[in-house]
C-alpha cells in the first residue's frame, strides 16, 4: 500500500508539474539604425542641389564632407524711427520668423552680435541656393520695415561639426 500511495504522489506531482503554463522569457529587441555614409549623405544633399566637395585633413588623413551654406549679416537699416511699442513687437515677430526658419529646416543658427555696431547679427541659412536663402532672410519683419537689411554670402563647413 506504501508503494501504490509513493507512485499515486509521484504521477500527481508530475501531472501538476508538467500543467504548469511554460514562463517564457522576455526577449530583449535593440533597435539598430543604420546612420547613412558620407557617400549616401553627399548623393542626397547633391540631389536637392547643394554644393558639396570633400575634404581631406593633412593631419589626419580624415575626409570631411563640406556643404555650402549661406550666411546672412543683419545689417542695421535706415528705417530706425519706430517707437518702443513698434520696436518690441517687430523684435518678437522677428524672434518669431527665425525660430520658424529654423524649425522648417532652413536656419541652423542665428544671433545677435555682443556689440553696438552695424552688424546686428548673423543667419546661417541651409539652403541649396543664395537666391532661396536671400527671399527667406528677406521676409523677416525687421528686413521688411527697414529696421535691418541682409547681406548674404556663401559659406563652407564640415558636414556635422558642432560648435563647441
Amino acid at each position: 500500500m506504501e508503494k501504490m500511495k509513493f507512485i499515486v504522489l509521484a504521477i500527481v506531482l508530475s501531472l501538476v508539474v508538467s500543467c504548469k503554463p511554460e514562463q517564457k522569457e522576455k526577449a530583449e529587441v535593440i533597435e539598430v539604425v543604420k546612420e547613412k555614409s558620407i557617400r549616401e549623405i553627399n548623393d542626397e544633399l547633391i540631389s536637392k542641389g547643394y554644393k558639396t566637395f570633400d575634404f581631406v585633413d593633412e593631419v589626419t588623413k580624415d575626409t570631411m564632407l563640406m556643404q555650402q551654406y549661406f550666411i546672412a549679416f543683419l545689417k542695421r537699416g535706415p528705417n530706425r524711427s519706430q517707437n518702443k511699442a513698434e520696436t518690441d513687437s517687430l523684435q518678437a515677430l522677428h524672434l518669431e520668423h527665425l525660430g520658424r526658419m529654423y524649425n522648417e529646416g532652413y536656419a541652423d543658427i542665428s544671433g545677435p552680435f555682443g556689440d553696438d555696431g552695424d552688424i546686428r547679427g548673423i543667419t546661417i541659412y541651409n539652403t541649396p541656393t543664395i537666391e532661396l536663402a536671400d527671399s527667406l532672410a528677406n521676409i523677416d519683419p525687421m528686413v521688411k520695415s527697414g529696421r535691418l537689411v541682409i547681406e548674404i554670402h556663401p559659406w563652407w563647413a564640415a558636414k556635422g561639426f558642432h560648435l563647441r
